[in-house]
């Protein structure tokens, strides 16, 4: 795919500023998905409990989750895993699939809606923020280690794909943070600043600077912040990079629709990459060390690169976990090709 396409879709999937044309939803969405808002891509296992919970993050936002829980536990205090992600996702997507299965394999889980997305508070809608996204994170571990039934000492999390970078920031900075794992990840700092392979040119970035900071005062003379377009077509045209085609196979059909998720059935702010392009994620991700960190990509991802380059940046102890042939968003949902059996491991060492 020539670098021109491949520049020419940065803003469809991140920042949702060059695809103008407004969609509408498809007849599967309408017929089948929009009368069930508690909707999930994945059946509920018999081995575990789920109940939806609430609280607030360190800014009093209201955050909505599902905490899942193995049916065959004692008294001890447990081990706990906080999930989030993809980028523009729902916890009833990716995040709960790894809640429930590591909840199948003794650990309490929690899958929750970031900020501003979901289920969970926030207003304006639909936006996202490298800073708050990140004390996500932290809130949930807030919440798992006032359980009675969790081990606060033990307290681990996992991030998918944009969410992965989020949590990476959240363990550098939060030492209550055992352990970090992420699938697919994303450096949403980065790949909004710099473009896919930190191929877009200083007059790109400015001018897409330009064009949120002249959007900024059409949002204040509003009185709201405009929506930009929606985050994936109702149809392919067939020019489509295959990671498009591959996000389109997940989000647009009945493998992975949900009514809430953005890449699903909506679309990010117009000025939403704004706070993600001079606040690098990783700076600091020296310091989650002594605590392990294990990084885990496909190897056709398009997205391989930003776990590559985060495992070559953060300290021992470190894992880079390359899943032959898998492309990124296998990773969202294929139990047969996640390493669901390296995460058990990974978690039941450092999470001692």
């Amino acid at each position: 795919m020539k670098l021109i396409t491949i520049l020419a879709f940065i803003s469809l999937i991140i920042c949702g500023q060059t695809y103008a044309q407004q969609l509408t939803t498809t007849s599967f969405q309408k017929e089948e998905n929009m009368k069930d808002q508690d909707h999930y891509t994945f059946q509920l296992s018999d081995q575990v409990t789920r109940e939806k919970v609430h609280y607030r993050n360190r800014y009093g936002i209201a955050i909505t989750a599902d905490l899942y829980i193995p049916k065959k536990h004692g008294t001890v205090p447990m081990a706990a895993i906080a999930i989030s992600g993809p980028f523009g996702a729902v916890k009833e997507q990716a995040s709960g699939l790894y809640a429930q299965t590591m909840a199948e394999r003794g650990f309490v889980t929690l899958a929750f809606d970031p900020s501003y997305t979901g289920e969970s508070g926030g207003e304006p809608r639909n936006i996202a923020s490298p800073e708050i996204n990140t004390e996500d994170f932290s809130a949930a571990v807030d919440f798992l280690g006032l359980l009675p039934l969790v081990d606060r000492n033990r307290i681990g999390i996992i991030g998918i794909c944009g969410f992965a970078g989020m949590g990476l920031n959240a363990a550098s900075v939060d030492k209550r943070i055992k352990a970090v794992a992420t699938t697919s990840m994303y450096d949403m700092s980065r790949v909004m600043a710099k473009g896919y392979y930190d191929k877009l040119t200083a007059a790109e970035r400015t001018n897409m600077l330009e064009k949120m900071s002249q959007q900024r005062w059409e949002d204040a003379s509003n009185g709201t912040p405009a929506a930009g377009p929606r985050n994936l077509p109702e149809k392919l045209s067939g020019n489509e990079p295959q990671f498009v085609v591959d996000y389109f196979n997940y989000y647009r059909t009945p493998r992975g629709f949900h009514p809430n998720s953005l890449n699903s059935n909506g679309a990010w702010m117009a000025t939403n990459a704004l706070s993600f392009m001079n606040m690098p994620l990783l700076t600091y991700i020296k310091e989650i060390s002594p605590r392990p960190v294990l990084l885990i990509a496909g190897e056709n991802a398009h997205s391989r690169y930003f776990s590559e380059d985060a495992y070559k940046a953060a300290a021992e102890p470190k894992e880079l976990l390359i899943i032959p042939n898998a492309v990124h968003v296998d990773l969202y949902d294929k139990t047969d090709i996640i390493p669901f059996d390296k995460l058990t491991t990974f978690f039941n060492n450092n999470l001692q």
